[in-house]
C-alpha cells in the first residue's frame, strides 16, 4: 500500500462559524482572519493505493464552481486535483474509486468537471463513486441550514452516470480501509481509517478539520448537531490516543498530519508532520 498527499488549493470560510462558540481573540492567534474576517483553508485530500485500485478520498472543490461561489469563497493556489496526481505519477483515468466523505462543496464538487458546454460531467471516468445513502438523500433534499453547502443540480450527474454505489449498501472491497460514521457535522458523514502495516492513518474529514479543531471545544458552527459532535470527538479522539492514530486533516492550511498526547488539559497534538514523514 502507498498512501499520497493531493493538495487541491485553498479557500476561505468566516473565522467565526469555523471556530463556533471560541472567542476571536483566542482563534485569530491561530489562523489569522483578513480584514474581512476570512481565514484561508486547504482542500487537502488522500490518495490510497492498494493493489489494484486506487483510491481518492474527497476532491476538494475543483473548478466547476460558479462566479457566486467563486466571489464568497475565493478559491486560490496553483495546486490542482490534476497536477497533484501528476506529481504522484497518475492521472485522472487512473482514479479506480473516488470516497466522499459527505457532499459538501468543497469536498466533493472536484468530483466533475466542465463537458465543454457548460455541463457537469465525471472528472474521473473510470472511477466508481462511493457516497452514503443517508448523506445523499440529504444532499438532495437539504434543510435550510445546509443548502448552500449543496450543489445537487450539479451532484445529479454523478448518480445519472450510473456509477455512484452506497457504502451502507455495498462492500467498498478494500480490507484495509475501515469506514466510521459521524453525525454532528452532517448526516452520516464518514471517517476512513487506512491501516498500513502496524499504522493507522485516520482521514478526519470535518470532524477536526485541522489541529486547531483537536480541542474538544473548537467545533464548527457548521455542525448540524454540534451536541452530537462533541460526543463524537471525545471517543474518535480517545481511540486515536490509545491506538496511537496519525490524524490526516483535510482543511488545515499548515499542516498535513498529528499525533496525539494526553495532558493535564486533556487530549492535545503532539508531534506535527507530513504524510511522508508520518510514515517514514
Amino acid at each position: 500500500m502507498k498512501l499520497y498527499t493531493i493538495d487541491t488549493g485553498y479557500f476561505k470560510l468566516d473565522g467565526g462559524p469555523m471556530f463556533g462558540v471560541v472567542p476571536k481573540t483566542m482563534w485569530q492567534k491561530l489562523n489569522p482572519p483578513d480584514e474581512n474576517n476570512m481565514c484561508t483553508w486547504a482542500m487537502r485530500c488522500l490518495l490510497v493505493e492498494d493493489q489494484n485500485r486506487l483510491m481518492l478520498i474527497d476532491t476538494g472543490m475543483g473548478d466547476f464552481i460558479d462566479d457566486t461561489y467563486r466571489k464568497r469563497y475565493l478559491p486560490h493556489g496553483e495546486d490542482t486535483l490534476e497536477k497533484s496526481l501528476a506529481k504522484h505519477g497518475f492521472s485522472a483515468e487512473d482514479i479506480t474509486d473516488v470516497f466522499l466523505t459527505h457532499l459538501h462543496f468543497d469536498h466533493c464538487m472536484g468530483a466533475l468537471k466542465d463537458d465543454g458546454m457548460g455541463q457537469p460531467t465525471l472528472r474521473f471516468p473510470n472511477a466508481t463513486y462511493w457516497s452514503s445513502y443517508a448523506q445523499w438523500e440529504s444532499a438532495m433534499h437539504p434543510n435550510a441550514r445546509e443548502k448552500a453547502s449543496y450543489r445537487k443540480e450539479y451532484l445529479q450527474a454523478i448518480a445519472d452516470s450510473g456509477k455512484l454505489k452506497y457504502v451502507e449498501k455495498e462492500e467498498l472491497g478494500l480490507d484495509n480501509v475501515s469506514i466510521e460514521y459521524t453525525f454532528g457535522h452532517t448526516e452520516s458523514m464518514m471517517i476512513c481509517h487506512i491501516y498500513k502495516g502496524n499504522q493507522t492513518i485516520s482521514y478526519c474529514a470535518d470532524l477536526v478539520p485541522s489541529h486547531h479543531h483537536v480541542r474538544l471545544a473548537y467545533i464548527m458552527a457548521y455542525d448540524i448537531r454540534p451536541m452530537e459532535s462533541l460526543k463524537e470527538k471525545t471517543i474518535f479522539l480517545e481511540k486515536a490516543l490509545e491506538n496511537n492514530h496519525i490524524l490526516f486533516f483535510e482543511h488545515d492550511k499548515d499542516v498535513e498530519c498529528a499525533t496525539l498526547k494526553r495532558t493535564d488539559k486533556g487530549i492535545e497534538v503532539d508531534r506535527l508532520m507530513t504524510l511522508a514523514e508520518a510514515l517514514q
